[in-house]
């Protein structure tokens, strides 16, 4: 069977819309996510609420992706694909519809923290999917088509967003994407086969106080990363992040020990495995951060609507999207240096030209430096995973897939929370709101030249004299 899988080039119809179906879900979790974010106004005026609560629509959220996440691994070794598949699409279409009717605030919660159910087993199932079953050859195009279904979501989210919030109301953001999920439901059962993924998959358990001790890491990780800007002797921040360290080290010591881990931490023994994560956590803080800096400062500091924001990042982020599939391609046909190394420092003179004119930037400048930015993520964030994961074992790639999901959801609230608190630090140096935010995201554009710089330092040290990959 490995031996077709190696020989063969052609993607059966099947594989194709099992990974379709899989990617909607996918999509419409990141979708919801961007697409929230303009709507907070709204949110605060509809609910009576404040800037702090309203954030728990997307702490909550983060926190159980982050959660749940790591558990891809042990879920896929335990239960079939259709099975996670019909749990996962079920549990997002229970949060939509939540969303949609909900007449309080914490009901609202309850529909996202659903939802994030639906995504934290959709993600990392969706790369599971291509891992397992496209012949060999065609990997990195369908790992790029994987990122392409899950980047166009903060593409067209804030757009979106803004749009439906000043047209028809922000219901209608959960509202529109319940016949999508229906008939991403329809493609899955039709596409995914109702067999074990792994031959192994009843004899694995979860370990209670393991589930205990991972979640309780994860959360807590991601609760003080979210509250930066409560400071360091807060419980909200330095006491969140003290007991996630504390659970996730007795978690890892738990795990070196066992046999069959819910997470196998032993494959950061691999330097080079560990170099492209550390490389994909850069990034995606990279990407995050600039996603909460750009929209501001063009509302704040150029004074454009939210739906004009949207507009000028778009073209940007549209690109680096659809670019996924073809270096994808480009990484199959030519191997991982070319797009991976090309990438990171294209994307690295994108935050070159934000750092230089970060006290001069105009919508124009965003427009274009943005641009740059998000076609070096096109060339090499995805390829950075997929060659990653074709450093381990057919048996390790799933833990391996679980490992850089569970990263980027880290990365995700590092950047935002990052950026967050230096561009808030700005505006509170000075009595003008304006001048604040211009010298608060020139502070954040340095340090995230900083951080391209060591992301391109970690990609030369992982592909130092790397050949071209050769899948387990």
């Amino acid at each position: 069977m490995s031996i077709t899988k190696e020989q063969s080039t052609a993607i059966p119809r099947r594989v194709i819309g099992a990974v379709v179906a899989t990617g909607i879900m996918s999509f419409c979790g990141v979708i919801v996510e961007t697409a929230m974010n303009i709507t907070f106004p709204a949110l605060m005026s509809h609910f009576g609420i404040g800037t702090s609560s309203v954030q728990w629509m997307t702490t909550l959220y983060l926190l159980v992706v982050a959660s749940i996440t790591p558990l891809s691994a042990a879920l896929k070794r335990r239960f079939r694909s259709r099975t996670l598949f019909l749990c996962a699409n079920l549990l997002f279409l229970t949060g939509l519809i939540i969303d949609a009717l909900a007449p309080v605030f914490p009901l609202l919660l309850l529909g996202r923290a659903i939802q994030g159910l639906g995504t934290s087993i959709a993600l990392p199932l969706m790369f599971n999917i291509i891992l397992q079953e496209v012949p060999t050859k065609r990997i990195g195009t369908m790992m790029g088509v994987g990122t392409l279904i899950t980047a166009i979501g903060p593409a067209i989210g804030p757009t979106f967003g803004g749009l439906i919030a000043t047209t028809i109301g922000w219901r209608f953001v959960f509202i529109i994407l319940i016949p999508v999920l229906i008939i991403s439901l329809v493609t899955g059962l039709a596409c995914i086969p109702s067999v074990p993924v792994a031959a192994n998959g009843e004899e694995t358990g979860l370990e209670p106080l393991d589930v205990f001790l991972m979640v309780l890491g994860f959360a807590g990780l991601i609760f003080g990363i979210s509250n930066a800007s409560a400071g360091w002797l807060s419980w909200r921040f330095g006491g969140a992040l003290i007991l996630g360290i504390v659970a996730l080290a007795a978690f890892t010591l738990r795990a070196r020990h066992q046999a069959q881990p819910i997470i196998d931490v032993r494959l950061f023994k691999d330097r080079r495995f560990s170099l492209h994560v550390g490389a994909y956590i850069l990034f995606e803080i990279s990407a995050l951060a600039l996603s909460f800096i750009l929209p501001n400062h063009l509302q704040l500091v150029d004074g454009c609507t939210s739906l004009q924001a949207g507009l000028v990042v778009l073209p940007g982020a549209a690109i680096g999207a659809v670019l996924a599939p073809l270096s994808g391609r480009l990484y199959d046909q030519l191997g991982p240096r070319i797009p991976i190394i090309s990438g990171s420092c294209v994307a690295l003179i994108g935050l070159l030209g934000f750092a230089l004119t970060a006290r001069r930037l105009t919508a124009l400048a965003i427009l274009i430096l943005y641009i740059f930015f998000m076609l070096g993520i096109g060339l090499s964030f995805g390829n950075i995973m997929t060659n990653g994961l074709h450093r381990l074992s057919q048996e390790q790639q799933a833990d391996g897939n679980a490992i850089f999901n569970t990263v980027q959801q880290f990365a995700a609230a590092i950047g935002s929370s990052l950026a967050a608190t230096i561009v808030a630090a700005g505006q509170a140096a000075v009595a003008d709101r304006r001048l604040g935010t211009v010298n608060g995201s020139q502070h954040a554009l340095i340090l995230l030249l900083i951080i391209g710089a060591l992301e391109v330092l970690l990609v030369l040290a992982a592909l130092h004299r790397s050949q071209k990959p050769q899948h387990a």
